[in-house]
């Protein structure tokens, strides 16, 4: 497996003190969002499940940063940090989760296929690898409006076996759209290590198809966000990448999953890796202060209880609306014809 670039091979144009900050703020943003939402699972007020993207936010703060609110992004069923970091409503998205009226999808979504078209997110998906397929065909209708705007497909290495992963490759390439396939591999699909159920590198997969690949740190949220407006960049202007970003799933796959099948050492060791941690130590490098960050964390904490607080008085969608959107009535029709 090829040696993924570190901040000292990817250069410093990313870690001026007032961009890490940024980045930073989002990191933080993603981080207490979810632990928010752990605990809010536990307690019994988030139906259905939730999968936590906690170790691998700094692939959503890093790549979201290279983007402009015309790009379009599909995510998968570990999307919350793609969400928030694309500029989904707080409010919106904390009363989505809780099934309420207010919520961005007013309550029908949830976890797995929050959405909101207005900032480029086209969801969640409850299916391994489906984003890819959409964000394909938003690259396309990019290419025919000529618009100037880009796609990302979201992607984790447990996609890597699914089939759909070879059309979606074999079609950017060949229609040379304007498609980023980002995969966050952290080394899992699922229960088990991609490496028991892979003979391939997605380097390989990506070479087969002539696609350029770079294979980054994917916990160092500089490197990503370096990486990601070069090739976002290059996908504007000559066609599809992938970026391969090596990171970490902390928590289980879905949240309750004691994780038995994990090595005790390896959970322990994995803090050392921690994007927070990693940005936080450049940050002090860079000279900022310990109570600059105290600051930003007590903004973020402030923000995210308004928009719990705003969920839970928010109404519970009606059962009378629960059709709607779904089928068109037959005079709808009839007035079409």
């Amino acid at each position: 497996m090829s040696k993924p670039q570190t901040q000292g091979e990817a250069g410093t144009g990313h870690n001026a003190a007032a961009e890490l900050l940024v980045l930073y703020r989002s990191l933080l943003l993603i981080r207490r969002s979810e632990e928010r939402l752990s605990r809010m699972f536990a307690d019994g007020e988030v139906p259905g499940f939730i999968h936590l993207s906690i170790g691998q936010e700094a692939v959503s703060a890093g790549v979201m940063s290279a983007l402009s609110a015309e790009d379009t992004i599909a995510s998968t069923h570990r999307g919350h940090g793609h969400a928030i970091a694309k500029g989904l409503s707080l409010d919106g998205f904390f009363a989505e989760l809780l099934a309420r009226d207010t919520g961005l999808c007013r309550g029908r979504g949830g976890s797995m296929h929050v959405a909101d078209m207005s900032v480029g997110m086209l969801g969640a998906n409850g299916i391994v690898g489906a984003g890819l397929s959409i964000a394909l065909g938003s690259a396309l209708a990019h290419k025919t409006q000529k618009n100037g705007a880009i796609a990302v497909a979201f992607f984790g290495d447990g996609a890597l076996a699914e089939g759909l992963i070879h059309e979606c490759l074999n079609m950017a390439a060949l229609w040379k759209l304007p498609l980023l396939f980002v995969c966050e591999n952290n080394g899992w699909g699922e229960f088990l290590p991609t490496s028991k159920q892979l003979s391939f590198t997605l380097k390989d997969l990506a070479a087969a198809y002539r696609i350029p690949h770079v294979m980054i740190d994917g916990n160092d949220v500089a490197v990503v966000a370096e990486h990601a407006a070069r090739l976002v960049a290059e996908v504007r202007a000559e066609g599809p990448r992938v970026l391969e970003c090596m990171t970490t799933r902390v928590r289980g796959h879905f949240e309750g999953d004691a994780q038995k099948y994990r090595d005790p050492d390896e959970l322990a060791a994995l803090s050392e890796r921690d994007p927070l941690n990693v940005a936080a130590r450049q940050l002090e490098t860079l000279g900022v202060s310990e109570v600059t960050l105290s600051d930003i964390a007590d903004e973020i904490a402030a923000r995210i209880e308004a928009a719990v607080e705003s969920a839970r008085a928010a109404p519970m969608p009606s059962f009378e609306a629960a059709m709607a959107d779904v089928y068109t009535s037959a005079n709808a029709m009839q007035g079409d014809a």
